[in-house]
């Protein structure tokens, strides 16, 4: 069929704390804020999830495991 649904991308829950670091990237102009990590060979950003409040926040924290966040601006 032409009408496919898509299929939900399941949330990797395995964090390597040796490759990846935890980053909160935000925009100065807009205020917008994404979670994500930060190769630390390469420097690539992958991108996770957006915040909008504090709630969203909280679950990239506990679907992680993640403790602390570093932001980047």
């Amino acid at each position: 069929m032409f009408f496919n649904k898509k299929k939900k991308i399941q949330p990797d829950t395995r964090f390597q704390s040796d490759r990846y670091t935890p980053v909160l990237r935000c925009s100065i102009c807009t205020g917008e804020q994404t979670a994500g990590f930060r190769d630390q060979t390469t420097g690539e950003f992958h991108e996770v999830m957006l915040i909008r409040d504090d709630r969203d926040l909280e679950e990239f924290k506990f679907t992680y495991g993640v403790t602390e966040i570093k932001k980047e601006y």
